[in-house]
């Protein structure tokens, strides 16, 4: 082994040592807290601006949640770190079956095929489908 070998994977150590030290330092990549109804509103706002939301039911593990909105139904999922918007027609929402306290609704969406949310019980009686 030679100088510059050991100067070049030294160099490379610091490197690695360095992004390291970034990625603990920036909090990178951290688990987040479980969704409440405050957030789920503030996620689905933002993207869907010109939507009046109806109602919200959060999922009962915090990863999801589920908003009327007229005839539409937002579904909002964790995916990866971050969360995901889409939406469905609501009486396909309203049909979902709950098994083993989780409906499954089916996005049709490359990225995320379909959204599966912990509730309570399902389809919601204070709305009409």
């Amino acid at each position: 082994m030679n100088a510059a070998f050991l100067i070049q994977v030294a160099v490379s150590a610091l490197a690695v040592a360095a992004m390291v030290a970034l990625a603990a330092w920036a909090k990178i990549a951290r688990p987040q807290a479980p969704l409440d109804e405050a957030r789920a509103r503030a996620l689905f706002a933002e993207d869907f601006p010109e939507r009046t939301i109806e109602a919200v039911w959060v999922a009962t593990d915090g990863t999801g949640a589920l908003a009327r909105s007229g005839a539409e139904a937002l579904v909002l999922s964790r995916l990866g770190d971050g969360y995901t918007t889409r939406q469905i027609p609501w009486a396909e929402a309203a049909a979902a079956a709950l098994r083993d306290g989780r409906i499954t609704l089916k996005i049709a969406d490359v990225a995320a095929p379909r959204a599966v949310i912990a509730l309570d019980a399902w389809p919601p009686k204070d709305l009409a489908a």
